[in-house]
């Protein structure tokens, strides 16, 4: 699969911007720092949608900063806009929601770290492919902190760990949208969920399980054993290599809540 076609996976555009691709990583960034938000209670993923969607708004119109809200949700699976029926394999086991992001379907729940990730791609350039390679890019640096190493693989969305036989894990997800030249949705790392929760689906249409050399796996799994405040740390060390500054979210003295 060409990167064209791998990159219509984790892309949604609502407007096309850009389509050069460039194999530069990181751009300069913007020069006003992102606001960094956590909810640390679940996140219901009706109410986080319907929030990235405002702030979406706002930031387009002048009105807000560009945000990054790390969340968790409770069990559920979400469906991209290329997602296929036959990948949900037990539709009654978790609400199921249609969402406008690109890729498949996903699993979220408790012990994944979900970062929404509301940039502006038009500030940025506007080339989205190399948006995604950032976002990747982040994720890789994040795992790095922890002496793990992540990869990108032509043809697979996400960030994969290298097993001994030529297996593979994927320990991350990514998938995105662009509205009005700002991103919603974004990225998912798994730090300790239940793993059997993937087996309800079909993950981003990689087909595990039995003699398949795909599989999903956690930083718990991987003998990372850390607390999501130190992923956290993590997340945001490398957010700011990648993407430059962040700050408190504006009119708030912690750097928690749902966005306002």
């Amino acid at each position: 699969m060409n990167r064209r076609r791998r990159k219509a996976a984790e892309i949604q555009e609502d407007k096309p911007l850009s389509e050069s691709v460039s194999e530069t990583l990181v751009e300069t960034p913007s020069s006003a720092p992102v606001e960094w938000q956590v909810s640390y209670a679940l996140t219901p993923y009706p109410e986080a949608v319907a929030a990235m969607e405002a702030r979406v708004g706002a930031i387009a119109g002048g009105e807000a900063a560009e945000l990054i809200w790390l969340v968790e949700h409770p069990p559920l699976y979400t469906a991209g806009t290329s997602a296929r029926a036959g990948d949900l394999l037990e539709p009654g086991r978790f609400p199921v929601y249609e969402t406008g992001r690109g890729g498949q379907f996903t699993y979220h729940g408790p012990g994944q770290r979900v970062a929404y990730t509301m940039l502006s791609v038009a500030a940025r350039g506007g080339d989205i492919r190399r948006f995604v390679r950032d976002l990747e890019e982040w994720i890789i640096r994040t795992l790095a902190r922890f002496n793990l190493g992540g990869e990108r693989r032509e043809g697979r969305v996400g960030i994969w760990i290298a097993k001994p036989g030529g297996a593979e894990d994927k320990i991350a997800a990514l998938g995105i949208r662009v509205r009005r030249g700002v991103s919603y949705h974004g990225i998912a790392i798994n730090l300790d969920p239940d793993l059997s929760h993937f087996s309800g689906i079909v993950p981003c249409g990689i087909q595990g399980g039995g003699a398949s050399p795909y599989g999903v796996t956690s930083l718990v799994r991987e003998g990372i054993l850390i607390s999501m405040p130190e992923l956290d740390m993590a997340l945001r060390g490398a957010f700011e290599e990648v993407f430059g500054g962040t700050q408190a979210p504006h009119g708030h003295s912690r750097e928690s809540g749902n966005p306002s």
